[in-house]
């Protein structure tokens, strides 16, 4: 089994990288975050893999991470009900804009946050908090919570995810978001919130 790749990156592509490893070009799928955190074509790069057997003879795919944490969550992931290799990967993209956040939503059982922040329905969501909460708990992550509700008013997480998906980069939505407490305008509503915080932004 294969369990991580060294060698030349010989081309790459949202979703997809093609790895030359002693001569032998080995295609790896990735997440979106992933691929833009790539090294350039011709240096060398190293891939944490998972290997999945695709059902009814389909062949073997090769999932490609960037470190050893995205590699355990990417497995434990694949524990949720109904979800398969593919759609693992998806939700891993998603995860990837705070991985500390995702653990302390699933870990409180925040299915608004899973929702508004990484974007999953709320059936998903529900499903995620009952198959990973025990999971999690164990899980130790580098970095910290980007969004913590221990330290943020209702609304505002919720507000810097509305900028996101609007287009803006979160550092620029956090930005705009916490020059609103300076106006102590933080317990506004989310609406309330978003709007002025597009002002900021415009």
């Amino acid at each position: 089994m294969i369990g991580s790749l060294r060698g030349t990156l010989l081309q790459k592509s949202p979703g997809q990288m093609l790895l030359d490893v002693q001569g032998i070009g080995y295609e790896v799928s990735v997440t979106l975050s992933s691929f833009d955190r790539l090294p350039s074509i011709g240096q060398e790069a190293q891939i944490y893999v998972v290997e999945s057997m695709a059902m009814y003879g389909g062949g073997i795919t090769l999932y490609g991470f960037l470190s050893l944490e995205e590699k355990e969550i990417y497995l434990l992931l694949r524990e949720i009900p109904g979800t398969g290799s593919k759609k693992a990967l998806d939700y891993l993209d998603k995860i990837s804009k705070s991985a500390p956040d995702f653990r302390q939503a699933i870990l409180e059982a925040d299915a608004r946050a899973l929702v508004s922040l990484f974007g999953f329905t709320k059936k998903t969501a529900d499903k995620m908090i009952v198959a990973l909460k025990d999971r999690m708990a164990g899980l130790r992550l580098a970095g910290r919570e980007k969004w913590s509700g221990a330290t943020q008013p209702a609304g505002v997480r919720e507000a810097i995810a509305a900028l996101v998906s609007l287009g803006y980069r979160e550092t620029e939505a956090r930005d705009a978001v916490d020059r609103l407490s300076n106006q102590s305008r933080l317990e506004d509503s989310t609406a309330e919130l978003v709007k002025e915080a597009l002002k900021q932004l415009s």
